[in-house]
């Protein structure tokens, strides 16, 4: 577009340059007389200068002649500038229009051209992995339900998951036209992941909660439900302590279409435990604000008494759609800004145990 000003702004400093020509021209045939006498006398001391041996000779066209010659040529020539210019115009019209639906076809092929993996491929993947050496990773069933929820996502499709596992590449392969973010506690193991696999996305972050304070750490939660702890918020600004608040910004812009439990990892009384996962996922679900309203979250482990316990509080009962030996599902919806409450059939379960 810059082009096209320059181009139109040279063409017309031409025309004007022109017009000031053929005007000056007229405004010197006002000054030298044009009477016959004055014309006679000036021709006879041209003819004498001439003939007195001097070798410069002197053509003097009449200025009518002269007039209409550079007034034909100033038409000529802006009836040309005016032609080139439409030109011009045109090209890059037509130029910019074929750029614009190349573009578009461009980005239509390539949306089109990249579907979610098959099942066969799927399974295939689940399988292996399922088969491995590694006595910590997932059941096969596990994994084919989590497998079976990514291929049911629309796509692209933004999974989040809590825990650097033996299935990290296993979520990331499945979810392979979507985008798949990993969060560890392990600042070294994620950093170690990252450089050796530069296609996983992972952030490391520091939990401040213990296991043994899962009770006092849900009761605080009740009582800054209207305040810090609020089931819709923003959580980058919260300063609830079951919130995480200290990752990358983007990340709370995101809409996450699933995401996946399966981290920290341990559980002794000092471990951090998945208090602080499960309630992050909780508000992260509620607080989308574009996307799909509904997100699903599995919870892994979910045989465990802490596990069972947060999730019944933060993620509740009539939002669980699976329940297995070790993994629980759910399916949780978008909130409005006011509300304050987690779950609409709230009954205390702190001191429950797994079932």
């Amino acid at each position: 577009m810059s082009r096209l000003i320059v181009l139109i702004s040279t063409i017309c400093q031409f025309i004007s340059i022109l017009y000031f020509k053929n005007t000056a021209h007229f405004s010197l045939k006002k000054i030298i007389p044009t009477s016959k006498n004055f014309q006679s006398k000036f021709y006879e001391k041209i003819k004498m200068k001439n003939t007195l041996g001097s070798s410069t000779k002197l053509i003097l066209l009449h200025p009518y002649i002269q007039k209409q010659g550079s007034s034909n040529r100033f038409w000529a020539l802006a009836f040309v500038s005016f032609l080139t210019l439409a030109f011009l115009l045109t090209l890059i019209y037509t130029r910019e229009s074929k750029i614009t639906t190349s573009i578009a076809v461009a980005s239509t092929i390539t949306s089109t051209s990249t579907p979610p993996s098959s099942k066969a491929v799927a399974r295939a993947l689940v399988h292996y992995a399922s088969n491995s050496n590694n006595t910590e990773h997932m059941s096969y069933t596990d994994m084919k339900h989590i497998a079976d929820v990514l291929q049911k996502c629309s796509q692209p499709c933004n999974l989040l998951v809590f825990g650097l596992t033996h299935e990290t590449l296993l979520w990331k392969a499945l979810n392979h036209n979507g985008r798949t973010v990993f969060i560890d506690e392990n600042r070294y193991y994620a950093a170690y992941i990252e450089e050796k696999y530069p296609e996983v996305e992972a952030y490391d972050v520091q939990y401040t909660t213990k296991l043994s304070e899962m009770k006092e750490l849900i009761a605080g939660v009740k009582e800054q439900v209207r305040n810090e702890c609020k089931p819709v918020q923003n959580l980058l600004f919260s300063e609830c302590k079951l919130g995480l608040n200290d990752l990358p910004n983007q990340f709370y812009e995101v809409d996450w279409d699933v995401i996946l439990v399966d981290g920290p990892r341990g559980y002794w009384p000092e471990a951090p435990g998945r208090m602080s996962a499960i309630f992050t996922a909780s508000v992260l679900a509620r607080s989308k604000k574009g996307g799909n309203p509904k997100t699903h979250v599995l919870v892994h482990d979910f045989n465990q008494q802490v596990d069972r316990t947060t999730s019944d509080e933060f993620l509740c009962k009539e939002n669980l759609v699976k329940s297995m030996d070790t993994l629980g599902h759910f399916v949780l919806e978008r909130m409005d800004a006011n509300s304050f409450q987690f779950c609409r059939n709230h009954n205390s379960t702190t001191g429950s145990s797994s079932s």
